[in-house]
């Protein structure tokens, strides 16, 4: 939590709270169903929630942004970016219901209010979002193809709306062709997890 003060020093009181209460929550579910690994959930705060916090330091949605977070999992990167931009409406995916289950359960423990959840494919879901947030779901390229049609025409952000994807290691061939830009995430975050980690932009 010291980290998340750290790098994000003007939180609320509620934001404190609920950033807080991420380690007990996520330890109790994780301890039932495996949505974070074991080897990792002692580094929560590093390799979870800070790294999710890497987009926000890339764009600071403004209010009534809609967000879809695609293959959310465990709730990354949507839960972290739901208590930073109270006013952002944000919906979570995953095709494994247990596993918008267990979002559902953290995010009503720490009364989280801008989330909706989907136990759905993205390409089957009938809406449109300023934003996109993945991490590391699949291949880049197949990753655009699989959110084509799913941008609002209408850019209400410092960036036109588009893809922000956390992945890490070399993606010049999987991006062949993709116009995008690269931020390296160790240029916000000190650490060694953070090296090798960028946050992928696409507009559209």
């Amino acid at each position: 939590m010291k980290l998340v003060l750290k790098y994000f020093p003007n939180l609320s009181h509620k934001q404190k709270e609920q950033f807080t209460q991420l380690k007990a929550v996520y330890e109790y579910w994780n301890s039932h169903i495996n949505i974070i690994s074991r080897k990792t959930i002692h580094r929560l705060y590093t390799n979870h929630v800070l790294h999710s916090l890497a987009i926000a330091k890339v764009l600071e949605f403004t209010a009534n942004t809609k967000v879809i977070d695609v293959g959310t999992g465990g709730g990354f990167p949507g839960i972290p970016l739901a208590i930073l931009f109270p006013k952002v409406n944000f919906l979570l995916v995953d095709s494994i219901g247990k596993k918008i289950k267990v979002v559902d359960k953290i995010s009503n423990t720490i009364k989280l209010k801008n989330i909706r959840t989907m136990q759905e494919r993205v390409e089957d879901i009938n809406e449109t979002f300023d934003f996109v947030v993945s991490r590391a779901v699949t291949n880049m390229f197949e990753f655009t193809k699989l959110v084509e049609g799913k941008f609002n025409k209408q850019h209400k952000n410092n960036l036109n709306n588009g893809i922000l994807y956390l992945k890490g290691g070399e993606l010049s061939e999987e991006l062949k062709g993709i116009p995008y830009r690269k931020y390296q995430i160790s240029d916000f975050f000190e650490g060694e997890f953070f090296e090798t980690k960028k946050v992928i932009y696409i507009g559209y």
